[in-house]
């Protein structure tokens, strides 16, 4: 991938590692909250959960209904995370601060 011909070859960002050199796109991050992936992936272990309802008898016949907990469990662990992502979105949106790790500003 060759550098692009409008950008001096000065101002194009690298980054070695080990024997490979890579271009580093200039480009902003993504804003990105997190509620509608932990929504959708909290919606898989529900359906995954309903999914194996039917085959409780056959779970149990060979051990493994902890498949049944475990959708459960994920979808119990989902919901949190949902409400959590939920919260800090607003907090955000105020300008409160937002509870994590520090961010340096150089």
């Amino acid at each position: 991938m060759e550098p692009n011909d409008e950008t001096p070859a000065d101002q194009v960002k690298t980054h070695e590692i080990g024997k490979r050199t890579y271009i580093v796109a200039d480009v902003d991050p993504l804003d990105v909250d997190g509620v509608r992936t932990v929504a959708v992936g909290t919606g898989l272990w529900l359906l995954a959960f309903v999914l194996l309802l039917p085959f409780y008898g056959r779970l149990e016949e060979s051990d493994r209904v902890w498949w049944l907990w475990t959708c459960l469990a994920g979808f119990g662990l989902g919901i949190i995370g949902w409400d959590y992502c939920r919260r800090r979105r607003r907090a955000k949106l105020a300008g409160r601060a937002v509870p994590g790790p520090p961010v340096d500003q150089n």
